[in-house]
């Protein structure tokens, strides 16, 4: 009796084996168990979930499931009743039949009849040769000598199998996989009268080279062998562990620019990074990966380990060449790419490897490269694409200003707080402000995670900057559209306010605002120097709110009134302003749905 995993087309039916199968795998695949699997898909392909008698049972007319329970019999013939008819032959031919026929208590990995046959030619021939003790050897390497349940295989175990004291390792998966030498368990627990089978889905052969002797001696991994031993690592995949291993072979080390592949060969740091991102923590067979699983690197941070249908996939992409390479203390895949982590990379590297190209393009026009490729300590401030309007050319404004996107010390978004303030390579004061909602420097607000590179970090970014330049006296001057604002600031003594440094946010109306006013109110209104300054006081706040920090029924507490009330309108995400009435009731004058400008102090 297998474990089951219910569905909604399930009944209960006693000593019923259920099987999992993908049908578009060119091999029709089965899996035991189904935890984690109710999306009925492995590996990207669709699934098929059916119901069989488990050996020893039979269905009977007119009752559900299998009720017919049948006498035990030995391991040699409950090899024929489970699908190992292959491994009872080869049981015969290697004179093992009266042992698993006899009295005992074992444990028979059986591999099924597709296993056998997906062996190459040699392989087979080799071992069915030599008067059949290989095949006996091999056969042998398949048996513990007692009596172990799928529940007794407990995830990093080792027993002692029966060719000569070599051990087979077992790991057991959270999906509900068990691997024996990395073969799957595709048909537990099937009871003998002399013990158990297991049955599995490949061929297992005995290991006793650990993970550094099988990099050691594969020409396809000179590179990484000489990398590794410049690292330190040596001694590390030689101890006992449960490492998985990546091993990048030559090729993908001739694929890295050779500039860029020097100077991590020649950082310590950076190449003992780079390394530690192709080890995972835990062992992690092929066989073991139905989904996309982020699993923690020795480096400190993630891979996504997947498959697409019957593809080993690393950060979704189909690198892994050849799987399962068993050593003592772990696992070895090959792949065709090196991974780089963010540690090891330049900040320009981190750049390249973003959704910024725009940005990138541009801090190297702007003859910022050598910067982005040094050793300094560093932050870059990178826009994203939308930011720009599209076909940017170098201008001295545009040098000057990709100069203010590269702080002087390298700085972590989670270090930021409100107030600071952050020193650029051209020499400017950027402000930075904690909201409830988003984290902004100057209008610009962050809209990813940091990258961390070996000597600096990059903050995405919504927006391009724009420098604070004088006080908001001076930015409404400067723009025609406020000419009428700016006359009735005048009249209403409010300039002095206006021309201070300090913290403000003024929706400021526009020339349109004004003039949507009946033409005789804006005359008295305009007059009326008391009554002016009450209704442009209800228009500033203390503080500066940029764009970013608004969002949904954003409160904020006016000069004069009560509160404003701001919101998000349109897809841009303008802010809307709703209005509480001044405590004066002077009419503001402005018609329902108009938008203020937001200008920054």
């Amino acid at each position: 009796m297998t474990s089951r995993c219910p569905g909604p087309e399930e009944t209960k039916q006693p000593h019923t084996l259920m099987l999992l199968l993908y049908t578009s795998h060119p091999n029709v695949c089965y899996f035991t168990n189904c935890k984690q699997w109710y999306n009925r898909k492995v590996c990207g392909q669709p699934t098929v979930i059916t119901y069989e008698c488990c050996p020893g049972y039979e269905k009977v007319v007119g009752e559900k499931g299998c009720p017919a329970a049948l006498p035990l019999v030995n391991i040699y013939h409950t090899l024929g009743a489970v699908g190992a008819s292959t491994t009872q032959l080869y049981t015969d031919r290697a004179e093992l039949r009266p042992e698993i026929e006899g009295p005992g208590s074992f444990t028979f990995f059986a591999p099924s009849n597709e296993a056998w046959a997906a062996l190459p030619t040699e392989i087979l021939d080799a071992l069915v040769s030599n008067v059949n003790i290989e095949l006996l050897n091999a056969l042998h390497y398949h048996m513990v000598n007692k009596r172990l349940t799928s529940e007794e295989l407990k995830h990093g175990a080792t027993f002692t199998s029966m060719y000569q004291d070599f051990n087979v390792h077992v790991h057991h998966y959270p999906t509900g996989i068990v691997t024996v030498n990395c073969a799957r368990l595709i048909k537990p627990d099937q009871h003998a009268t002399n013990g158990i089978v297991h049955v599995v889905d490949r061929v297992i052969t005995a290991i006793s080279n650990d993970v550094h002797t099988i990099i050691d001696v594969d020409d396809d991994l000179e590179t990484l062998r000489t990398a590794i031993a410049a690292a330190g690592l040596t001694a590390m995949l030689e101890t006992d562990g449960h490492y998985t291993v990546f091993a990048p072979t030559n090729e993908a080390f001739e694929k890295i620019p050779q500039e860029t592949l020097n100077r991590i060969l020649g950082d310590p740091v950076a190449l003992r990074d780079m390394l530690n991102y192709h080890i995972l923590r835990n062992m992690q067979c092929a066989e073991s990966i139905v989904t996309g699983t982020p699993l923690e690197t020795l480096q400190g941070t993630v891979l996504e380990v997947g498959c697409d249908r019957n593809a080993m996939t690393l950060n979704g992409k189909a690198i892994v060449t050849k799987t399962d390479q068993l050593g003592t203390n772990g696992v070895v895949h090959y792949i065709n790419e090196l991974l780089i982590p963010d540690s090891a990379k330049t900040l320009l590297e981190l750049a390249d490897g973003s959704n910024v190209p725009t940005a990138t393009r541009l801090f190297v026009e702007a003859g910022l490269h050598s910067h982005l490729t040094g050793s300094e300590a560093l932050t870059l401030i990178a826009p994203q694409d939308d930011a720009f309007k599209g076909g940017e050319s170098m201008t001295p404004a545009l040098k000057t200003l990709l100069s203010h996107l590269i702080l002087k010390e390298r700085l972590s978004s989670k270090s930021l707080y409100h107030g600071q303030e952050l020193e650029t390579l051209g020499g400017l004061k950027l402000r930075v402000f904690v909201y409830r909602n988003n984290l902004c420097i100057e209008n610009m607000c962050i809209a990813a995670h940091d990258r961390v590179g070996r000597f600096g970090s990059m903050f995405t970014v919504n927006k391009l900057l724009s420098p604070p330049t004088g006080t908001v006296m001076d930015l409404l001057k400067n723009q025609d559209r406020f000419s009428v604002l700016v006359g009735a600031l005048q009249t209403a003594g409010l300039t002095e306010l206006l021309n201070q440094q300090g913290a403000l946010t003024f929706f400021a109306p526009t020339n349109d605002a004004f003039n949507s006013i009946p033409t005789a109110e804006r005359n008295r209104l305009l007059r009326n120097s008391a009554e002016l300054s009450r209704l442009l006081k209800f228009h500033l706040s203390e503080g500066l709110l940029v764009s970013g920090g608004v969002s949904s029924h954003t409160r904020v507490t006016p000069l004069q009134g009560e509160r404003l009330e701001l919101g998000m309108v349109s897809d841009r995400a303008k802010p809307g302003l709703n209005r509480a009435k001044p405590a004066n009731r002077a009419k503001p004058g402005a018609k329902p749905g108009t938008k203020p400008g937001l200008n920054r102090g």
